[in-house]
C-alpha cells in the first residue's frame, strides 16, 4: 500500500507529491497530458496585482514557502528552472506613476513596490513616464520543471501516464483501492479536468482560456519582465514570451484569431518595433469564481482530497496549498476558510 495516490502531474500534482515525498510518504502519480495549462503558463511570479495595484492574497507567506520549495526541488531534478527578474510596470501617464507610489505607501503593498522609478532606456520600447519596479518577482520555466520532474518521477517508478478511470475507484474504510493500486489517500490534482471528476464536479470551477505568443523581436531588448496589459518575458535569443488574454466562455485548448488579434494589438501598445510570432499556445487556467485555490477533503470519504483552482498564480500558489492540504491530512491543521472547499458546501448542483 502507498501513502498516497495523485491524479495530475501539472504545477498542482508535483507540489503535493514534492510535499510527500518530503516527508518520506511513498506516491504514484497518474497523468494523460489532457490538461495543458501548467505548461504554456507564463509562470511568473508576482506579488502585486498590476492591474489595481493591490497585494496578491497572502503575498508573502506564499513567497517564503515557494523560495524554499523550489530550492528544494532543485537538487533533485537537476535543472535550472527559477529565474529571479524583475517586473517593471511600464507607466503611460503622471496619473499611473501617482497611482504607483500611492500604492507604494499602502504597509502591505511596500514590501513589494520600489518608490523609484526607472528610465532606462530599453531598445524598443518607448516609456516617456517611465517604470515603477515590483520587488521579489520572477519566472519559473513551468515546462522544464514539469518535464524534468516526470522523469524523475518515472525513473523511480512513481509515475504512470493514464486516463484515471473513476468507475475503478473503490473506497473502503483505511484505503482507497484503483485498480491494482492501494493508497491511503487519493489526491485529485487534475486542473480544468475537474469537470468530469464525480467526486468534486459540484465545485465552482469557472476555467479561464488564455492565449500566449513566443514572439522574435530582433529590435527588442530586455533584460527584465515588462508587465501592463499584458506581460513580456525575455528569453535569450531575441525571443519573447508574451500574454496572456481571458476569455471566459471558451474552454478549449485551441489559439484562436481573435486571440491572435488581442494579443498583436497589446504588443504593439507596449514595443515600438517588429516583431514574428513563432508559436502561438492556449490552455484553460483552472479558476474559481471568488479567485480562491479549491483545497480540502470530501465532505463524505476522509480518504479523497483535492487541490485546484491555482489559476494564474500556480507557481506561486502551489507550494503553499500542497503543504496546507498535506498539514490537514497528515497533522489535522484545519484549512483558512479562504480556500477550503467546505465554503461550498451548501452550493451543491
Amino acid at each position: 500500500m502507498i501513502d498516497y495516490l495523485i491524479v495530475g502531474c501539472g504545477l498542482a500534482g508535483i507540489s503535493f507529491a514534492e510535499e510527500a515525498l518530503k516527508h518520506n510518504k511513498t506516491i504514484l502519480v497518474l497523468d494523460n497530458d489532457s490538461q495543458s495549462s501548467s505548461k504554456i503558463a507564463g509562470g511568473l511570479y508576482n506579488p502585486v496585482i498590476l492591474k489595481r495595484f493591490s497585494e496578491v492574497w497572502e503575498a508573502q507567506s506564499q513567497l517564503v514557502t515557494m523560495n524554499a520549495f523550489y530550492a528544494q526541488l532543485k537538487p533533485r531534478i537537476e535543472q535550472q528552472f527559477d529565474y529571479k527578474m524583475p517586473i517593471l510596470r511600464k507607466f503611460f501617464s503622471v496619473e499611473e506613476q501617482n497611482n504607483w507610489f500611492t500604492a507604494s505607501d499602502k504597509p502591505n503593498l511596500a514590501p513589494f513596490l520600489s518608490t523609484e522609478l526607472h528610465f532606462k532606456a530599453y531598445k524598443g520600447i518607448q516609456a516617456d513616464f517611465g517604470y515603477g519596479e515590483v520587488l521579489h518577482t520572477g519566472y519559473v520555466d513551468t515546462a522544464s520543471l514539469l518535464t524534468a520532474y516526470r522523469n524523475f518521477l518515472t525513473a523511480t517508478n512513481w509515475f504512470r501516464q493514464e486516463a484515471f478511470d473513476y468507475s475503478e475507484v473503490d473506497i473502503e474504510e483505511d484505503y482507497v483501492q484503483y485498480k491494482d493500486i492501494q493508497a491511503k489517500h487519493l489526491i485529485f490534482a487534475e486542473g480544468f479536468g475537474l469537470h468530469a471528476n464525480p467526486f468534486f464536479n459540484h465545485l465552482p470551477l469557472d476555467g479561464t482560456k488564455g492565449e500566449l505568443f513566443i514572439i522574435k523581436a530582433p529590435g527588442l531588448d530586455l533584460d527584465v519582465i515588462v508587465n501592463t496589459s499584458v506581460f513580456i518575458l525575455p528569453l535569450g535569443n531575441d525571443l519573447f514570451k508574451v500574454g496572456a488574454t481571458y476569455n471566459w466562455k471558451d474552454k478549449t485548448d485551441l489559439p484562436t484569431e481573435d486571440g491572435k488579434t488581442e494579443l498583436v494589438a497589446r504588443i504593439q501598445e507596449i514595443i515600438n518595433c517588429d516583431f514574428e510570432i513563432v508559436s502561438h499556445f492556449a490552455g484553460v487556467r483552472p479558476t474559481v469564481r471568488d479567485r480562491r485555490p479549491l483545497v480540502g477533503t470530501h465532505a463524505e470519504c476522509n480518504r479523497i482530497h483535492v487541490l485546484n483552482g491555482l489559476g494564474t498564480r500556480g507557481v506561486m500558489l502551489g507550494p503553499a496549498m500542497a503543504k496546507a492540504l498535506y498539514d490537514a491530512i497528515e497533522n489535522q491543521i484545519p484549512l483558512v476558510k479562504e480556500i477550503d472547499i467546505q465554503r461550498f458546501a451548501n452550493k451543491k448542483k
